[in-house]
């Protein structure tokens, strides 16, 4: 007789990994939203230092981190939550708010990982579709909003849209939450957001609302994916004890802490390749445009295209692939007939194009 699992391993859907590591270095890795630029000299040299104490267990506070984000935004210490990537804190949110009878509320297409939180927890998940432009839709998502409801999550700017509202919207939404919902601004592409103006603005919106978090991350901008370091800033502490009860302890290594610590200091790189992404983006954006498809406004590190009718995604992919270009597909992401591509070097986006229209091209001349 084989092992009995728990009923919930049966409804959590398996996330979307992005494949095409075993295919060598000459390779445009498009398909994953991280940085193209490597952490800087200072920020390796921190995470080796930190790793000459590795006998001994991380300090359980993060103190130096939490630190270093409350003198960053104007938050106190004990406001912030820290996590193994983001995804932690977000899944230890649906752990601390959700249960059976409870509702979470969403839009969809948006992050993989938010229909993980219900399906574990035995909540009901109420997933929103985006409007015609793919952005959220916050009328039809507050309206969906009700005594059980537990939890809103509002991605600004959406992953895998790449779209993004403007935080007098969002404000306008928050004002008609009640106050037992807590909402999660899930900003995990907000440096590369011009919609939103700078990343102190939205921090602004936890003085109104104590039911808002704010989660973010250091993989993006901060070039820190593989050391996997999230944090959130909340509008009332009980939502970091909260998910700091249900987690393990020492839930963020050494190396990835003191990487963190670090790579505050250097915010001036940190905007330089904010605008060099930025400008990546937009010719990427321009290069898709220029073969005639439809590409989402985007506000973070990466685009969102739809499809021609007369190609089959399956068949986009698989030519790119050919090409040496890894992009993600949109039916793994909750919309068929889309690709989300991030912003990589110069030359990985020239070749993206260049793939992209050959790929086209062969389809479209070999259609049936």
């Amino acid at each position: 007789m084989p092992i009995e699992f728990a009923a919930r391993t049966r409804r959590i859907p398996v996330y979307p990994l992005a494949a095409g590591y075993d295919m060598g270095a000459d390779v445009a890795m498009l398909a994953s939203n991280e940085s193209c630029f490597p952490p800087l000299p200072e920020v390796v040299e921190a995470a080796a230092r930190a790793l000459g104490g590795a006998n001994r267990y991380p300090d359980p506070s993060y103190a130096p981190l939490r630190r270093a984000l409350a003198d960053r935004y104007g938050i106190p210490p004990q406001r912030i939550a820290l996590g193994d990537g983001s995804c932690d804190i977000l899944l230890a949110a649906g752990e601390a708010l959700l249960e059976p009878g409870a509702e979470v509320v969403y839009a969809w297409p948006a992050f993989s990982v938010y229909p993980h939180l219900a399906a574990a927890s035995g909540a009901r998940a109420i997933e929103v579709p985006l409007d015609d432009e793919d952005r959220h839709d916050l009328d039809a998502i507050a309206a969906e909003i009700t005594v059980a409801t537990r939890l809103v999550l509002i991605c600004n700017p959406n992953n895998p849209t790449a779209t993004a509202l403007a935080l007098d919207e969002i404000e306008a939404f928050l004002r008609r939450v009640p106050g037992h919902v807590c909402v999660i601004l899930d900003e995990a592409y907000c440096e590369f957001a011009l919609t939103l103006g700078d990343t102190y603005a939205s921090v602004e919106l936890l003085r109104r609302h104590p039911n808002l978090v704010l989660l973010r991350t250091f993989s993006k901008v901060y070039g820190l994916a593989a050391l996997r370091v999230g944090y959130a800033l909340c509008g009332a502490e009980d939502f970091r004890v909260a998910v700091d009860q249900v987690r393990q302890p020492f839930y963020l290594n050494a190396a990835a802490h003191a990487a963190a610590v670090e790579a505050l200091r250097h915010q001036d790189e940190v905007e330089r390749r904010v605008t060099e992404t930025i400008a990546g983006r937009i010719d990427l954006a321009d290069g898709v445009r220029s073969l005639g498809m439809w590409v989402s406004e985007s506000d973070a590190n990466f685009i969102w295209l739809h499809l021609p009718d007369e190609v089959e995604e399956a068949d986009v992919i698989e030519g790119l692939k050919s090409r040496g270009v890894l992009v993600r597909a949109g039916a793994s992401l909750g919309r068929e007939r889309s690709l989300r591509v991030t912003v990589g070097t110069a030359a990985e986006n020239a070749r993206f194009i260049d793939a992209l229209g050959a790929s086209m091209g062969h389809l479209v001349k070999h259609r049936p």
